[in-house]
């Protein structure tokens, strides 16, 4: 998400007037993204401890989420501080770093010489386990 915040950053140079508005918005952006991504893979953690209530964790962090950029863009489209449409700029680094995910992922393995785990299936008493596991919700 940084990488590409700053190749925005680099191309709004030749671009944009207002320099420092520009920045301040995409850099908030781009931290806005930074925070949600975190937040989301935190509530994949969570959700997938127990599989009885996944559905009702994510869905949960799902709109939390959502109201809070709905809330975000709102404060900023009334209160004028930050540009909307290049803070949304930014937080849209989410979306690339996630459509760029496979092939970072192969470059890492390349860089750090590793390989991925072979998935294998799972024995009859692990599938029994993985069955019978009734928990109640963790609370978010």
């Amino acid at each position: 998400m940084m990488l590409f915040g700053l190749a925005c950053q680099i191309v709004g140079a030749f671009i944009v007037k207002n320099q420092i508005r520009y920045a301040e918005s995409l850099w908030f952006g781009v931290l806005f993204a930074v925070v949600s991504s975190i937040h989301m893979a935190r509530t994949l953690d969570r959700a997938l401890v127990d599989p009885s209530c996944t559905a009702k964790v994510l869905t949960r962090g799902y709109v939390l989420r959502y109201i809070a950029v709905a809330a975000v863009f709102i404060a900023i489209s009334l209160t004028a501080v930050l540009n909307p449409l290049i803070v949304f700029l930014g937080y849209m680094s989410m979306k690339v770093t996630a459509y760029l995910q496979p092939l970072t992922h192969r470059f890492y393995n390349w860089m750090f010489h590793e390989t991925d785990p072979v998935p294998r299936p799972l024995s009859e008493e692990e599938e029994r386990e993985d069955i019978s596991r009734e928990g109640v919700c963790l609370p978010e």
